[in-house]
């Protein structure tokens, strides 16, 4: 089978969250069992780390400059870079009028115009690349414009005559609105408007992927249910209702090759669940990295967050003090909101000798958090999947969630009776629960 997959990140080139990981980790387990996998992300420039997003360029070598793409009115021509990675070809929109500009995501109708021209370029380069896909795999509101191209645009297209479009949710709260004034830019009509992607008076680049795909998934199967109610739905539960027979969820996957204490290249030593001498060396790295005492039998706590309600930041804030108050250690690295970030440089302020916190991203200290850590916390007001608690269950690093999402699917609440259970989970939204 031959597939392609598009997405606006991918590790290691770009990252801002966990679609980069899944688009990074998929194509090799794709390739293992021996689908024909290609892989088509923009080619971000003028960046290296920023506001919590990990970006490089690709490493490879320019094979075409002229990849003529229909937009805009008019012809706008785009230049291709390809790379391998573990065997998988990944493939660069390179446009810098659209991706040049120092960031991945930014706001309002002109985002929506950047991925709008990269689902466009993205057929124009599948149609260079050789045999048609069978499957054409769109992740989340910034490729959800290609299956509404391929049911219009290109519906009588004989290249596309056999491919059929997968679409994966991986936050249905980030839906790409835009203006319907927009769509003729695009090169979309007014019928595609009207029966795919109005939403309350705008455009929805989610909803487009969401009516127009031939089949749906989204990253674990608490979320497939959850997103086709009221509570979750974002206003499009009525149409994930009514495709329901097509909507599965499907966990995401770790990549063990890089999250793996055995042979983690960023930690102090090496572990396993057979040996675990090695992780108390790995909370002693953990420790002096964040300048707190080396007391190795004080617990130590964690957290590796976007600053956000999403991720219960709300919640960790008002119970961050009850944690410390019987002498815990506590460890954050993440970046968001200015008025979080103020907070917790308080909270490490006034407790110096038990609270480390990093604004920002490095991967290196997010691997040494998971290995040195004795604690990891995930109070999500909701999450589609999560990959820090798996991490967490192969780091042996005790994961404390909420009950949502991918969070109730992976991890089962520890029973003293029975010595069951692989995580400490709470259920309503309230930071007693978390306490």
């Amino acid at each position: 089978m031959r597939v392609v997959i598009a997405a606006s990140e991918a590790v290691p080139y770009s990252k801002t969250g966990g679609l980069a990981d899944v688009c990074g980790a998929l194509p090799k387990a794709l390739k293992r069992i021996g689908v024909d996998v290609h892989v088509i992300v923009p080619r971000y420039t003028g960046m290296s780390v920023r506001n919590g997003d990990v970006v490089s360029n690709s490493n490879g070598f320019q094979i075409m400059s002229d990849l003529a793409v229909p937009f805009g009115g008019g012809i706008r021509y785009a230049s291709v870079w390809q790379d391998w990675l573990d065997d998988t070809p990944f493939y660069f929109i390179d446009f810098p009028e659209y991706f040049g500009l120092g960031y991945i995501y930014g706001s309002g109708d002109f985002d929506v115009e950047r991925f709008a021209f990269f689902s466009r370029a993205t057929l124009e380069l599948i149609k260079r690349l050789g045999n048609p896909p069978e499957v054409i795999h769109c992740n989340d509101w910034q490729t959800g414009l290609v299956p509404a191209y391929l049911n219009s645009t290109y519906r009588f297209d004989p290249y596309f005559s056999n491919t059929s479009t997968f679409f994966s949710i991986h936050n249905l709260a980030y839906q790409g609105l835009f203006s319907p004034g927009l769509l003729a830019h695009a090169g979309l009509g007014a019928d595609v408007y009207q029966y795919g992607l109005e939403f309350h008076g705008m455009a929805s680049s989610m909803k487009s992927g969401l009516y127009f795909s031939n089949g749906l998934s989204t990253v674990s199967r608490k979320y497939a249910e959850e997103i086709q109610t009221e509570e979750f739905g974002n206003q499009l539960e009525g149409l994930l209702r009514w495709r329901r027979d097509d909507l599965i969820g499907i966990l995401n996957g770790v990549d063990y090759d890089e999250w793996n204490p055995a042979h983690d290249i960023y930690t102090a030593a090496h572990f396993s669940h057979e040996h675990l001498e090695g992780k108390r060396e790995c909370k002693r790295q953990l420790l002096r990295n964040f300048h707190l005492p080396e007391d190795l039998d004080r617990p130590l706590t964690a957290i590796v967050t976007r600053l956000t309600t999403q991720k219960g930041i709300d919640l960790l804030a008002q119970a961050i003090w009850r944690i410390l108050d019987p002498g815990a250690s506590f460890v954050m690295l993440g970046s968001g909101s200015k008025s979080y970030e103020d907070f917790f440089q308080h909270v490490r302020d006034s407790r110096p000798e038990q609270v480390g916190v990093y604004f920002g991203y490095s991967t290196a200290l997010a691997h040494q958090i998971e290995a040195g850590a004795d604690m990891y916390l995930m109070p999500s007001a909701y999450e589609p999947c999560g990959l820090n608690q798996m991490y967490s269950l192969k780091y042996g690093t005790v994961p404390i969630v909420r009950g949502t999402g991918g969070l109730d699917d992976t991890i089962s609440d520890f029973n003293r009776s029975s010595g069951q259970g692989n995580g400490f989970k709470f259920y309503d939204y309230s930071p007693d629960r978390l306490i």
